[in-house]
């Protein structure tokens, strides 16, 4: 079984890049089993299509634009995901996300199961940091990704603090845009 857990988001613009610090922080506190990736996808689309391509499973966090107030987390599952993207067009990703999806369904390398785990932006102009609402809901949002992988059968351990706070796992890391190009960024 091949689980990906998609972090989305430009970290630039504040709570934009909210499903990238979620997948960030997911990777600093467990020890995941070798059947799970975790993936910064940061601003990508189409440049995903091989990395989620035969995933069984996938698992985005994003910001995500809905009527709910800020820092309120919604979850869809399985079709919901790709209609949302369809008609709630808040960030270019999510476009290419959904043109990701689409591929691989016609391609048969379509995910089993797909889950978003979503957070309502509050602040999205420049700036590196979260604000302090959408902030207080990472945890939360890590307990929903650890639920749900624990729902597959998957077991996740807590890192010991002290190795957290000094050896955070590496993810894959996907190009931001703004990064410079020693990053894989579009700024050559």
């Amino acid at each position: 079984m091949k689980v990906i857990v998609l972090g989305l988001g430009n970290i630039l613009l504040r709570d934009e890049g909210v499903g990238v610090r979620v997948v960030e922080a997911l990777a600093a506190r467990y020890i995941l089993p070798a059947d799970v990736e975790v993936v910064d996808g940061g601003t990508a689309g189409m440049e995903l299509l091989n990395t989620l391509a035969g995933c069984d499973h996938l698992l985005i966090c994003d910001a995500v634009q809905t009527d709910a107030p800020p820092a309120t987390v919604i979850e869809l599952v399985n079709a919901e995901v790709p209609a949302f993207f369809q008609t709630t067009r808040f960030s270019p990703h999510q476009l290419g996300l959904a043109d990701v999806l689409a591929t691989l369904t016609l391609t048969d390398e379509a995910p089993r199961t797909v889950t978003l785990v979503g957070v309502v932006p509050l602040d999205l102009e420049l700036g590196i940091d979260l604000s302090p609402e959408v902030a207080a809901v990472v945890d939360r949002v890590v307990d929903s990704l650890v639920a749900e992988m624990r729902g597959l059968g998957l077991t996740l351990k807590l890192q010991s603090p002290v190795l957290s706070s000094l050896s955070p796992t590496p993810l894959l890391h996907e190009k931001h845009s703004g990064c410079p190009a020693a990053c894989g960024g579009g700024n050559e």
